[in-house]
């Protein structure tokens, strides 16, 4: 790409897509147009000398038209979506995000030379009999198939990734697709009930330290698997797939299998301390467990996610930390 060719990223406001947006702006891109529903104050992040386009809600066709004009490439992140709490109570509004995707995949195929479309599919559009047992086999990308989504938000993913896969067959618009799992890392949903495993149980044993408890309630019997992604992984996983001559979906998430009890133990370990674990075991838990195969990715990339668990928690810690004083102290903060 020419450094001054457009660039959208869409989803701009929250996590993962702040981020990419950074990304590529420190790499040197100049024209970057960042879109998100959310007004501009409620962002997790702005970055200096992007087009933001804040108060989108591209669920609406036209709006997606416009923020397309003139890309060369385009980065499908929006979408309604949180960590498993905020998942299963809310399927229908996850699969509304279906309204989104579509109306993306036709201006991309409209608007003039979009050379690449990204879309950020999940690890939810994995067959969920296929993950019953903590001791799980990772997912390899055929897994998919025969289909058994999770309910609501992985069908979603499952059937917005087949649109790109038909976009590229019928118009040639070159689509990529990357099935994240479990990304984290600052500058995240931390607290409100849409936050991953990670941010949680980070804010819990914060605020079970700053108050005092000694306690720290576990979602489940904390036995359940999954792997976690730090999100400078994802950054440079997004960019290699987009970049890739790879039209199928890679799974893009860490093989580092951790149970949810050994990632409470990493942040006591953060912390300092050690608290008393009080399982909630009528709280949404998803599968049973779940993690990334990579062997497709190492073989058509040569590169997987690596940064250990432990290294990404400590700095997610540090600044969730400066997240719960910040508000106790009255300060704007990130939620």
């Amino acid at each position: 790409m020419n450094k001054d060719d457009c660039i959208v990223i869409t989803g701009a406001g929250g996590f993962i897509a702040g981020a990419l947006t950074r990304y590529y702006k420190e790499k040197g891109f100049n024209k970057i147009r960042a879109v998100d529903i959310k007004p501009l104050d409620q962002w997790y992040q702005t970055v200096e000398g992007v087009e933001n386009f804040p108060g989108c809600d591209l669920k609406i066709k036209e709006n997606c038209y416009k923020v397309c004009e003139g890309a060369v490439e385009i980065y499908q992140l929006a979408a309604d979506m949180g960590g498993m709490g905020f998942i299963e109570h809310n399927k229908a509004l996850c699969m509304l995000s279906v309204l989104i995707n579509t109306h993306m995949l036709m201006a991309a195929r409209d608007v003039g030379r979009v050379e690449r479309f990204f879309y950020s599919s999940s690890a939810c559009a994995y067959n969920t009999q296929l993950q019953n047992e903590a001791a799980v086999t990772a997912l390899k990308e055929e897994d998919a198939y025969p289909a058994m989504a999770e309910d609501g938000y992985g069908w979603e993913k499952l059937f917005s990734e087949r649109m790109c896969r038909h976009f590229t067959e019928d118009y040639g618009l070159e689509t990529r697709v990357a099935r994240f799992h479990n990304v984290y890392g600052p500058y995240g949903t931390w607290d409100g009930g849409r936050e991953k495993a990670p941010a949680a149980i980070c804010r819990k044993v914060i605020a079970a330290k700053d108050g005092g408890s000694g306690e720290i309630e576990i979602w489940g019997d904390g036995e359940q698997t999954r792997s976690f992604m730090y999100i400078d992984d994802c950054l440079h996983g997004i960019d290699m797939i987009t970049h890739s001559d790879v039209r199928e979906p890679l799974n893009l998430g860490s093989a580092e299998l951790v149970s949810i009890n050994h990632l409470v133990d990493l942040a006591e370990q953060v912390a300092g301390l050690k608290l008393k674990r009080n399982y909630k075991l009528d709280a949404p838990k998803g599968v049973r467990g779940r993690n990334s195969d990579n062997t497709k990715i190492k073989k058509l990339l040569g590169w997987e996610p690596g940064i250990p668990l432990a290294e990404g928690l400590a700095k997610t810690y540090a600044w969730i930390e400066q997240q719960h004083f910040d508000r106790k102290a009255g300060k704007r903060t990130v939620s």
